[in-house]
């Protein structure tokens, strides 16, 4: 049945959804039960399963994802939050020298189904360390899937497929949009976890981006839409892997590309699918690919975030630079 739900609401309905069929299947972090997490996104978890099942832990990144490790050898499926994106640093040195190694060190004797959900990006006018976006410094990780919902749907059905695979998913959360709204069918079939969708059809130019960013090249297509200019919108939901194909397949149609993300420009994701899609389409592209993202600086006190963060302004800019060409 579809209902029309916030993506906060269809991440803790997913999660709802999970700990009802596996009881294998745990939900741990800091103020997950009682308080229901800082966005309320595990609200009534805890009242409903129980304080074993969803569990209140320290204020300590690396023992939660640590003690994760440790349930996931003996067969449990953890799904861990860490509070706000900057806090994940503590949990670094676990999540890529232990948790992204395990399967490969075991020689695929031993699987890690842990699921670390990360809430991130700006937008929130938050204090220092809870704005951030870090994907890029996990995608550089082999063995860890990182992917991002950009809407409801995407967040309830991604993140069932997190919780069912094998290998460690880092989740990220766009923060921002937790409280838009959109049809969520929780008997639908979903798409694959790593596909890219096409969300708006176009011909002259594609913009790709993913999570939080989605939303905003949509609006800019509208925009440009009324001054004759069809824009591509694909939502890549997936970082690690990446689509590739998907982008290629589009970028041959409108042969044109521009990358959207809120991350630092520099040494970002969109530098790896430039880099990609300019090997794979050199004679399709009539324009070099640009990107539009951060500042290689530090995420700026919440006055400053706005002329920080890619606006639309920025996105039409790089649209038109594009089409100059």
């Amino acid at each position: 049945m579809a209902e029309k739900m916030a993506l906060a609401k269809a991440i803790n309905e997913s999660l709802r959804r999970a700990l009802e069929a596996d009881p294998k299947v745990l939900v741990m972090g800091e103020d997950v039960g009682k308080l229901g997490g800082v966005f309320r996104v595990t609200d009534g978890l805890q009242k409903d399963f129980g304080d074993s099942r969803v569990i209140d832990t320290p204020l300590a990144e690396s023992g939660i994802v640590g003690t994760a490790i440790g349930l996931a050898l003996r067969g449990y499926r953890p799904v861990v939050e860490i509070q706000f994106d900057g806090f994940v640093f503590p949990a670094y040195d676990q999540i890529v020298t232990q948790l992204a190694k395990m399967h490969a060190r075991s020689l695929g004797k031993v699987k890690m189904p842990v699921v670390v959900r990360i809430p991130y990006g700006g937008g929130i006018g938050a204090v220092e360390h809870h704005s951030e976006s870090p994907e890029a410094l996990f995608a550089h990780v082999a063995g860890l899937k990182i992917v991002s919902p950009s809407n409801a749907s995407d967040a309830y059905w991604m993140m069932q497929q997190a919780i069912q695979s094998d290998d460690p998913v880092i989740y990220f959360e766009p923060k921002r949009r937790y409280w838009d709204k959109a049809e969520v069918d929780t008997e639908a079939i979903p798409a694959p976890l790593h596909r890219a969708q096409v969300v708006r059809e176009g011909t002259d130019l594609t913009l790709a981006a993913y999570g939080p960013m989605v939303k905003l090249c949509q609006e800019a297509a509208a925009a440009a839409a009324e001054e004759g200019k069809s824009l591509e919108v694909l939502d890549l939901r997936s970082v690690s892997p990446l689509d590739f194909d998907s982008v290629q397949a589009s970028v041959e149609k409108t042969r044109r590309l521009v990358v959207v993300h809120e991350a630092p420009v520099f040494f970002g994701s969109g530098a790896e699918i430039a880099a990609r899609i300019t090997e794979r389409c050199f004679y399709h592209l009539e324009a070099p690919v640009l990107r539009v993202g951060g500042y290689h600086a530090p995420y700026p006190p919440a006055r400053l975030e706005e002329s920080y963060l890619p606006d639309l302004d920025r996105v039409l800019d790089a649209v038109d630079r594009s089409l100059a060409y």
